[in-house]
């Protein structure tokens, strides 16, 4: 299939990264899993824009804080570590802050389906000898059950990702079994925004060059297509202005988008620019 044509001078991570910084409310405080730079990058992006009063709970070294820095690879822990209010432990985290604090988070599914529910642990029905073992779930089963905030993000969208039921539910989605909380009420992928009107995943917002066709085409569940669906707001010149020069200059979002091979290349390519940039700083 031929490469889609975005159109303007933005690209699709940059799309993605201010669709997520539009999902931030001021003031609110804003989890972040491991290995999730499109999503830092958004909750950083809105931080320098509309909310500069969202605290950020990390699990890159299990902290809190009010302050970020850049995204780097050798020198990530210094987005949240070097600007911790506190540290605390995970089970803390999870029996003390989560039951009052109520964060919002992204998640980022190996699979998910219509209702929100959704697997970071292993493709294959049958899990003890699965087809392909995922990263993990994490504290995914402990904290969807309680949060009421729960947004997700699919860089590529497929009928991998996108299927009519769960292998493993590691997430716990729009669900009858729930009692706290509440499922997934947004979604982000290349192709468009989505919400979970009545529990059901809803097409709301549709990407350059993508249709509602070619949406269903690449989800392996039924998505309703809203009324009013409407174009992608893009991002302003001053979102890529900070993305490009302030937050991101290295491009660590774009890995989330990149195969293993091109993952490879483009992280050899950012040490060396991190490690001059670095060594430059330290001239000056």
């Amino acid at each position: 299939m031929p490469k889609r044509e975005l159109g303007g001078d933005f690209t699709i991570d940059e799309l993605m990264v201010a669709c997520i910084s539009r999902q931030v409310v001021d003031g609110e405080i804003l989890a972040q899993g491991l290995s999730t730079p499109l999503v830092a990058a958004g909750y950083l992006l809105a931080w320098r824009t509309h909310a500069p009063n969202v605290g950020f709970a990390s699990a890159i070294g299990q902290s809190l804080c009010q302050d970020g820095a850049p995204l780097g690879l050798a020198t990530i822990e210094s987005l949240w570590l070097d600007r911790a209010l506190v540290t605390y432990g995970f089970v803390s985290a999870a029996v003390d802050m989560l039951p009052w604090v109520r964060p919002k988070e992204f998640f980022r599914p190996g699979q998910v389906d219509a209702a929100g529910n959704f697997n970071n642990i292993a493709l294959g029905a049958d899990p003890q000898r699965p087809r392909l073992r995922l990263p993990g779930s994490g504290g995914i089963p402990d904290v969807t059950p309680l949060l009421s905030d729960i947004c997700l993000y699919v860089p590529r969208h497929s009928r991998v990702t996108f299927v009519e039921r769960v292998d493993v539910r590691s997430g716990l989605g729009h669900d009858p079994a729930r009692r706290r909380g509440a499922g997934a009420r947004y979604l982000v992928s290349d192709l468009g925004e989505f919400d979970f009107a009545d529990g059901a995943l809803r097409l709301i917002r549709i990407h350059p060059g993508a249709t509602p066709a070619l949406v269903q085409a690449k989800s392996g569940c039924r998505v309703v297509v809203a009324a009013d669906l409407r174009p992608t707001e893009p991002p302003t010149a001053e979102d890529l202005r900070l993305l490009r020069q302030e937050i991101d200059p290295l491009g660590i979002r774009r890995l989330e988008f990149l195969s293993g091979p091109e993952r490879r290349a483009a992280l050899s390519h950012m040490v060396q620019a991190e490690a001059a940039a670095t060594a430059a700083a330290r001239r000056a």
